[in-house]
């Protein structure tokens, strides 16, 4: 065998292992191939949780009962929630005098999400959380742990969206005007 040859075939081994673990890591993840599992969520009534906002008071998701709820998991460091966050911010200032509240939940350090929200000048409220941010996102249908991932939630408090990945502003907006 010519030199680096045995390089290849361990690299193309090792690649076929990690596919073949890879999906079956999906199949075992609730028996719901990825592509479906945060869909499972839909129709559900929304998951509880209480998290601490970013000057340390806790919020609890029942204070926006009877809104149309857009819940964000994001990080500062994400560059899809990066680009998605604008448009939150537009949506919210739009559409929060009709009732739709935006509420994100950040997995990073409070002063890593300060400056992030400060930024943008984000006003909707921003929770932390660590552990219980984790698991708020797989309560809400996150059982990949993607970032970012949004639910929307109707007025009645069931999951009726969630998007894994960014989400652009316009299908956003649609499901927004759709659960006014």
């Amino acid at each position: 065998m010519k030199p680096g040859v045995f390089r290849y075939i361990y690299t193309g081994v090792a690649m076929l292992m990690a596919f073949v673990a890879g999906n079956l890591l999906i199949k075992w993840i609730q028996g719901t191939p990825a592509s479906q599992a945060p869909q499972a969520m839909v129709k559900q009534y929304r998951p509880a949780f209480e998290l601490p906002d970013l000057d340390g008071k806790m919020r609890n998701v029942n204070e926006w009962n009877g809104k149309v709820l857009v819940v964000n998991f994001w990080a500062p460091w994400c560059p899809p929630c990066q680009k998605e966050m604008p448009s939150f911010v537009e949506l919210q200032q739009k559409y929060g005098t009709q009732g739709v509240q935006f509420v994100g939940i950040a997995l990073d350090s409070k002063q890593k999400v300060q400056d992030f929200v400060d930024t943008l000048g984000v006003e909707y409220p921003n929770l932390l959380g660590g552990d219980k941010a984790s698991k708020a996102s797989l309560d809400y249908g996150n059982r990949l742990g993607a970032l970012p991932y949004t639910a929307v939630v109707d007025r009645k408090g069931y999951i009726v969206r969630t998007y894994q990945g960014g989400v652009s502003k316009s299908d956003l907006e649609k499901q927004i005007i759709k659960n006014l």
